[in-house]
Protein backbone atom coordinates (compact mmCIF):
# COMPACT_ATOMS: atom_id res chain seq x y z
CA UNK A 1 0.00 0.00 0.00
CA UNK A 2 1.56 3.41 -0.86
CA UNK A 3 1.81 6.15 1.62
CA UNK A 4 -1.18 8.08 0.16
CA UNK A 5 -3.74 5.23 0.56
CA UNK A 6 -2.18 4.50 3.94
CA UNK A 7 -3.22 8.23 4.91
CA UNK A 8 -6.67 7.77 2.68
CA UNK A 9 -7.52 5.08 4.69
CA UNK A 10 -7.40 6.40 8.29
CA UNK A 11 -8.03 10.14 7.13
CA UNK A 12 -11.25 10.47 9.08
CA UNK A 13 -9.65 9.69 12.40
CA UNK A 14 -6.20 11.11 11.93
CA UNK A 15 -8.17 14.77 11.25
CA UNK A 16 -10.24 14.45 14.14
CA UNK A 17 -7.05 13.32 16.43
CA UNK A 18 -4.54 15.60 15.38
CA UNK A 19 -6.02 17.83 12.49
CA UNK A 20 -6.46 21.23 15.04
CA UNK A 21 -4.10 23.51 16.80
CA UNK A 22 -5.23 21.86 20.02
CA UNK A 23 -3.18 18.89 19.33
CA UNK A 24 -0.42 20.74 18.52
CA UNK A 25 2.64 20.92 20.97
CA UNK A 26 3.31 24.87 22.82
CA UNK A 27 6.72 25.06 21.73
CA UNK A 28 6.10 23.65 18.21
CA UNK A 29 3.55 26.33 17.53
CA UNK A 30 6.06 29.23 18.69
CA UNK A 31 8.52 27.51 16.66
CA UNK A 32 6.37 27.88 13.81
CA UNK A 33 4.96 31.38 13.86
CA UNK A 34 8.34 32.29 14.70
CA UNK A 35 9.35 30.83 11.52
CA UNK A 36 6.40 32.08 9.51
CA UNK A 37 6.76 35.78 10.97
CA UNK A 38 10.49 36.02 9.80
CA UNK A 39 9.83 34.39 6.08
CA UNK A 40 9.34 36.88 3.35
CA UNK A 41 6.14 36.68 1.45
CA UNK A 42 4.31 33.21 0.31
CA UNK A 43 3.97 30.42 2.74
CA UNK A 44 4.12 26.91 1.45
CA UNK A 45 2.79 24.31 3.80
CA UNK A 46 3.60 21.58 2.38
CA UNK A 47 2.36 18.34 2.95
CA UNK A 48 -0.84 20.03 5.22
CA UNK A 49 -2.73 17.15 6.04
CA UNK A 50 -6.14 18.61 7.55
CA UNK A 51 -5.29 21.84 6.99
CA UNK A 52 -4.81 22.91 10.49
CA UNK A 53 -1.38 24.24 10.65
CA UNK A 54 -2.44 26.40 7.02
CA UNK A 55 -5.68 27.63 8.71
CA UNK A 56 -3.55 28.78 11.44
CA UNK A 57 -0.88 30.46 9.67
CA UNK A 58 -3.75 32.43 7.58
CA UNK A 59 -5.11 33.68 10.69
CA UNK A 60 -1.50 35.20 11.71
CA UNK A 61 -2.31 37.11 8.15
CA UNK A 62 -0.09 34.83 6.09
CA UNK A 63 -0.24 34.45 2.30
CA UNK A 64 -0.23 30.43 2.56
CA UNK A 65 -0.99 27.55 -0.05
CA UNK A 66 -1.68 23.87 1.28
CA UNK A 67 -1.12 21.03 -0.47
CA UNK A 68 -1.50 17.30 0.12
CA UNK A 69 -1.46 14.03 -1.64
CA UNK A 70 -4.22 12.74 -0.03
CA UNK A 71 -7.60 13.95 -1.68
CA UNK A 72 -9.20 12.87 1.65
CA UNK A 73 -6.82 15.74 3.75
CA UNK A 74 -7.63 18.14 1.03
CA UNK A 75 -11.84 18.17 1.12
CA UNK A 76 -11.59 18.03 5.06
CA UNK A 77 -9.42 21.13 4.99
CA UNK A 78 -11.71 22.71 2.07
CA UNK A 79 -14.50 22.33 4.62
CA UNK A 80 -13.12 23.04 7.63
CA UNK A 81 -11.45 26.23 6.75
CA UNK A 82 -13.37 28.29 3.48
CA UNK A 83 -11.40 30.77 2.31
CA UNK A 84 -8.43 29.19 2.29
CA UNK A 85 -6.31 27.81 -0.26
CA UNK A 86 -5.71 24.22 -0.72
CA UNK A 87 -4.84 21.82 -3.43
CA UNK A 88 -3.89 18.29 -4.18
CA UNK A 89 -0.47 18.45 -4.64
CA UNK A 90 3.47 16.37 -4.49
CA UNK A 91 6.23 17.34 -2.38
CA UNK A 92 8.08 15.58 -4.82
CA UNK A 93 7.40 17.46 -7.37
CA UNK A 94 5.74 20.86 -6.94
CA UNK A 95 3.62 22.25 -9.27
CA UNK A 96 4.95 26.50 -8.59
CA UNK A 97 8.02 28.38 -10.60
CA UNK A 98 11.13 28.37 -9.43
CA UNK A 99 11.85 31.16 -6.39
CA UNK A 100 8.17 31.81 -5.90
CA UNK A 101 8.01 31.38 -2.51
CA UNK A 102 9.41 32.81 1.17
CA UNK A 103 8.73 30.10 3.13
CA UNK A 104 8.40 26.11 3.42
CA UNK A 105 6.54 24.55 6.44
CA UNK A 106 7.59 20.63 6.06
CA UNK A 107 5.96 19.38 9.37
CA UNK A 108 6.47 15.98 9.73
CA UNK A 109 5.89 15.92 5.44
CA UNK A 110 8.89 13.47 4.71
CA UNK A 111 9.17 11.04 7.66
CA UNK A 112 7.94 8.21 5.21
CA UNK A 113 10.38 8.88 2.73
CA UNK A 114 12.87 6.18 2.83
CA UNK A 115 16.70 7.65 2.97
CA UNK A 116 17.74 7.13 -0.27
CA UNK A 117 14.21 9.07 -1.65
CA UNK A 118 14.06 12.49 0.34
CA UNK A 119 16.87 14.28 -1.21
CA UNK A 120 13.70 14.56 -4.08
CA UNK A 121 11.52 16.67 -1.78
CA UNK A 122 14.04 18.82 -0.12
CA UNK A 123 15.12 19.86 -3.65
CA UNK A 124 12.20 20.79 -4.84
CA UNK A 125 11.42 22.76 -1.21
CA UNK A 126 15.26 24.62 -2.40
CA UNK A 127 13.56 25.39 -6.16
CA UNK A 128 10.77 26.80 -5.28
CA UNK A 129 11.98 28.68 -2.38
CA UNK A 130 13.64 32.12 -3.21
CA UNK A 131 17.26 33.08 -1.99
CA UNK A 132 16.89 33.52 1.69
CA UNK A 133 13.50 31.99 2.10
CA UNK A 134 13.35 29.80 4.77
CA UNK A 135 12.24 25.96 5.42
CA UNK A 136 10.72 24.77 8.72
CA UNK A 137 11.20 20.94 8.87
CA UNK A 138 9.95 18.71 10.89
CA UNK A 139 10.80 15.11 11.86
CA UNK A 140 11.55 12.07 14.48
CA UNK A 141 14.65 11.75 15.63
CA UNK A 142 17.10 9.12 16.97
CA UNK A 143 20.20 7.81 17.38
CA UNK A 144 20.38 6.18 13.81
CA UNK A 145 18.41 6.45 10.68
CA UNK A 146 15.99 4.02 10.70
CA UNK A 147 12.76 2.53 9.74
CA UNK A 148 9.96 2.09 12.38
CA UNK A 149 6.22 1.45 12.49
CA UNK A 150 4.40 4.83 12.40
CA UNK A 151 1.01 4.68 13.29
CA UNK A 152 -0.25 4.80 9.68
CA UNK A 153 2.92 2.81 7.34
CA UNK A 154 6.35 3.20 8.01
CA UNK A 155 8.35 5.96 8.51
CA UNK A 156 11.56 6.86 9.20
CA UNK A 157 14.01 8.54 12.71
CA UNK A 158 16.84 10.92 11.59
CA UNK A 159 19.93 12.21 13.81
CA UNK A 160 20.56 15.87 13.40
CA UNK A 161 24.08 15.15 11.44
CA UNK A 162 23.08 13.48 8.44
CA UNK A 163 19.38 15.03 8.23
CA UNK A 164 21.90 18.25 8.15
CA UNK A 165 24.26 17.04 5.79
CA UNK A 166 20.70 15.96 3.19
CA UNK A 167 20.07 19.77 3.72
CA UNK A 168 23.26 20.97 2.87
CA UNK A 169 23.35 18.85 -0.34
CA UNK A 170 19.81 20.34 -1.67
CA UNK A 171 20.85 23.99 -0.90
CA UNK A 172 20.72 24.73 2.70
CA UNK A 173 21.73 26.63 5.26
CA UNK A 174 20.86 25.14 8.80
CA UNK A 175 20.34 28.50 11.15
CA UNK A 176 18.33 26.56 14.02
CA UNK A 177 18.07 22.94 15.54
CA UNK A 178 15.82 21.80 17.83
CA UNK A 179 15.07 18.35 20.05
CA UNK A 180 12.14 17.89 22.25
CA UNK A 181 12.18 14.46 24.05
CA UNK A 182 9.23 13.29 26.78
CA UNK A 183 8.59 10.47 28.72
CA UNK A 184 6.40 8.01 26.64
CA UNK A 185 6.72 10.35 23.12
CA UNK A 186 8.61 9.57 20.09
CA UNK A 187 11.75 12.16 20.34
CA UNK A 188 11.11 14.75 18.04
CA UNK A 189 13.47 17.84 16.08
CA UNK A 190 12.63 20.83 13.86
CA UNK A 191 15.40 22.56 11.62
CA UNK A 192 15.11 26.12 10.64
CA UNK A 193 16.96 26.22 7.06
CA UNK A 194 17.27 29.21 4.72
CA UNK A 195 18.00 28.77 0.68
CA UNK A 196 21.36 29.92 -0.02
CA UNK A 197 22.03 32.49 -2.63
CA UNK A 198 24.04 30.27 -4.96
CA UNK A 199 21.14 28.16 -5.89
CA UNK A 200 19.95 24.68 -5.14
Amino acid sequence: MTTAAAYTARAAEYAEVLGSMAAVHPSDRDLVERWARKASGRVLDAGCGPGHWTAHLASLGIEVRGIDLVPDFVDHARRSFPGVRFDRGNIDDLDEPDASYGGVLSWFSTIHHAPEAIAVPLAEFCRVLRPGGLLAFGFFTGPVVEPFDHAVTRAYRWPVAPLRTQLDAAGFDVIEVHVREEPAERPVGAIIAERRADGC
